[in-house]
């Protein structure tokens, strides 16, 4: 049995790119449960499963099996026992990923890969209900928030950075409908799960990030 680290929060909080490089500087595994979602899409649409169909999505992902792992240093995530990492960006299989990730099924039967890899290594695991839903009994379980100022002001420094046009008032008014929609919906909901460790990243840095919860991490897990 690995360790599992436990990372939830709102939208814009940071928590892929904490994850990622906490991972790395551990020698965890992150296991991107986006890429998880996009690896099934490609057996959807490499077997011309009509992403409608929901009794057809069903019997489908019962032939489904994906894992992460790394080659050096990059992730590798195997469908069926082939690479399909290379697939996972395309146009097509994001289409059919957000067409298909609805499905109570899908949803399912990632949420038990997803506990597959972490019972056999050590992972980093990051979105909305990791700590309360996917890895309930977590090593150590981190809820990463900060303002909805503070989220806003990063990605509109991000999306300038890129060279494009944004309004400030626009992206954080968009955070808070992601927000309620987050902590609103029926499957899941967006919250803290009780034995969690609340960190407000307002005011600090990446590093000070990884530094505070490397301490969590070291205080939990021992």
């Amino acid at each position: 049995m690995g360790n599992s680290i436990a990372i939830d929060g709102p939208a814009g909080a940071g928590k892929s790119t904490i994850a990622k490089l906490l991972s790395k500087e551990m020698g965890y595994i992150y296991v991107d449960t986006g890429a998880m979602y996009r690896a099934i899409a490609v057996y959807f649409a490499q077997n011309n499963i009509n992403p409608d169909d929901e009794d057809e999505i069903n019997s489908a992902v019962e032939n489904v099996d994906i894992t992460i792992r790394y080659e050096d240093g990059v992730q590798q995530v195997i469908l069926n026992g082939v690479n399909v990492t290379g697939l996972l960006r395309t146009e097509q299989i994001g289409n059919m990923a957000s067409k298909t990730s609805k499905y109570g099924a899908v949803r399912s039967k990632l949420v038990d890969l997803q506990r597959k890899i972490a019972e056999n290594a050590d992972v980093v695991m990051d979105g909305r209900d990791i700590g309360t839903t996917v890895l309930p009994n977590a090593t150590v379980k981190i809820y990463l928030t900060a303002s909805c100022d503070a989220r806003a002001g990063r990605r509109f420094d991000e999306l300038v950075a890129k060279g494009e046009q944004c309004d400030l008032e626009a992206i954080k008014k968009d955070i808070e409908a992601r927000d309620y929609q987050d902590m609103h919906r029926s499957i899941s909901p967006l919250k803290q799960a009780d034995d969690a460790v609340l960190v407000d990243t307002s005011e600090m840095s990446i590093e000070q990030v990884i530094v505070r919860l490397k301490e969590i991490i070291n205080e939990k897990a021992g």
